[in-house]
């Protein structure tokens, strides 16, 4: 059994050769929201949910990106009310938010 009911893994990577990478959309700053929010909303913990930093996932050309387990849902998103969709949908209500899951990692 896992320690929390959803660990969500957000990509931080800062490509330094140019290329695309999560951290060029701003991905430290919704990383930082999405775990303030869950702390807030009192979802962080054990048995609930841990908001974690990654390195690079290999998806930067997608990013921002971050991946939800025990599940293994991949989301892409934009600006905080992406990840406040996240948080209500996926974290309180258990209901993925299909819009924001990458197009390639649906079944």
């Amino acid at each position: 059994m896992s320690q929390f009911q959803f660990h969500a893994f957000f990509c931080l990577n800062l490509r330094k050769n140019g290329e695309n990478s999560c951290e060029n959309h701003c991905a430290t700053d919704m990383f930082d929201y999405a775990k303030s929010e869950c702390k807030r909303l009192n979802l962080n913990g054990v048995g609930k949910v841990r908001v974690n930093r990654a390195g690079c996932l290999d998806r930067c050309d997608l990013g921002p990106v971050m991946v939800v387990y025990p599940e293994g849902i991949w989301y892409q998103f934009v600006d905080k009310e992406d990840i406040d969709e996240i948080i209500q949908s996926h974290f309180i209500d258990g209901k993925p938010v299909t819009r924001l899951i990458l197009r390639d990692t649906l079944a």
